[in-house]
């Protein structure tokens, strides 16, 4: 078994989580919706281990969690933080919708899988999450489940879920069961890729 470590434990969680991601090491964490499993993205070999874990193709993007509206700033292409993104991001944001936008040049150097030009990108409405992003910045992260299995509600049953270790457990107790809703703004017009906790009708489309 992994370590464990309780949500309750607010400031340990963050030191052992940030400890543990700033060593290359993987993080099966709680989130507003689903569990999930984190690596830094800057560091070299470290999203690779989420990719086993998932027993996934590499090929497939990973979504980074962010801690505020700067994180977002420094990672897309400024041209595409137009009004319709803006006023979702201050709809929906923290919440449960993911972006898919242009990636800024001196992002392009992060290990996310998927395509180099695009980034997907969301601020959790979880206080662990966004702490633990402020301290040790933008984080990629993926559902804690091995691929097309569906995602345990525990974090004890999503670490045993995984084909691997993760190095750290932070238990936050009973997750939920809807995924955020994805929206692929690189297109014009904008496109539903999945389907989550925000709509189509609140997105306006």
């Amino acid at each position: 078994m992994p370590e464990v470590v309780q949500l309750s434990d607010h400031s340990r969680a963050v030191d052992l989580a940030s400890e543990v991601l700033e060593g290359g090491g993987t993080v099966l964490l709680p989130t507003d919706t689903l569990y999930g499993v984190a690596a830094l993205p800057g560091l070299p070999g470290a999203t690779a281990r989420l990719f086993e874990l998932k027993d996934r193709a590499a090929g497939q993007p990973l979504a980074v969690l962010l801690a505020d509206d700067d994180q977002l700033r420094a990672l897309v292409e400024p041209d595409a933080l137009t009004p319709q993104v803006l006023g979702w991001v201050a709809r929906f944001w923290p919440g449960p919708l993911t972006l898919v936008m242009p990636r800024a040049e001196r992002a392009r150097s992060l290990d996310l899988g998927g395509a180099a030009g695009t980034i997907g990108v969301r601020c959790p409405d979880h206080r662990f999450a966004r702490d633990l992003a402020r301290r040790v910045g933008p984080i990629a992260t993926t559902s804690a489940n091995r691929h097309g299995e569906a995602t345990p509600r525990t974090a004890i049953e999503a670490a045993a879920s995984l084909a691997g270790r993760v190095d750290l457990v932070v238990d936050g107790g009973p997750a939920g069961t809807v995924a955020s809703t994805v929206v692929d703004v690189t297109v014009d017009p904008w496109r539903l890729l999945r389907v989550g906790a925000v709509t189509d009708a609140m997105l306006g489309g």
